[in-house]
């Protein structure tokens, strides 16, 4: 703390020797041990309280972030996708014209085509032949086939 060597401690143990007594010299370093112990426990408890304010300050960060982080996953949880597409939907709906704007004007009539002729009449049915159906499928179609016959070599060998 204070960076005595051994040296300088004994200097100080002499001289407190010579200018306390010898008689005084235990009831003195007592009550200074009993100071520096006190000191100690302050200091200590300072430091413990230092600590601790560092801590919450740390708790108070890591809360702040959660809580955050939590709001955020909160909004992501109530998204509806469709939600705008609706309220467009319903806007454009809602959009009337107003009552002093002019109607549309109706389609041009072109009178040099002719009216459309009437619709054909529907055509008459025709019967097609189906073709015959195959006959079912047997075990047998899924036999071995047979070995071809063996063929006898001309000239013997």
């Amino acid at each position: 703390m204070f960076n005595f060597g051994w040296g300088e401690l004994i200097v100080i143990g002499m001289v407190a020797l010579i200018a306390i007594g010898p008689k005084e010299l235990p009831t003195v370093l007592r009550t200074l041990g009993q100071w520096i112990g006190k000191v100690r426990r302050m200091a200590n408890e300072f430091q413990g309280q230092f600590q601790e304010a560092l801590r919450e300050a740390e708790f108070a960060d890591l809360k702040k972030q959660a809580d955050d982080l939590s709001s955020a996953v909160g909004e992501l949880t109530h998204i509806d996708p469709l939600a705008d597409v609706h309220k467009d939907v319903e806007r454009a709906f809602e959009e009337t014209p107003a009552a002093d704007a002019t109607p549309p004007a109706a389609p041009a009539v072109d009178t040099a085509r002719p009216p459309p002729a009437a619709l054909p009449e529907p055509l008459p049915q025709i019967a097609v032949p189906l073709p015959e159906a195959s006959a079912a499928v047997t075990h047998e179609d899924f036999a071995a086939a047979a070995p071809p016959p063996a063929q006898k070599a001309e000239g013997g060998v």
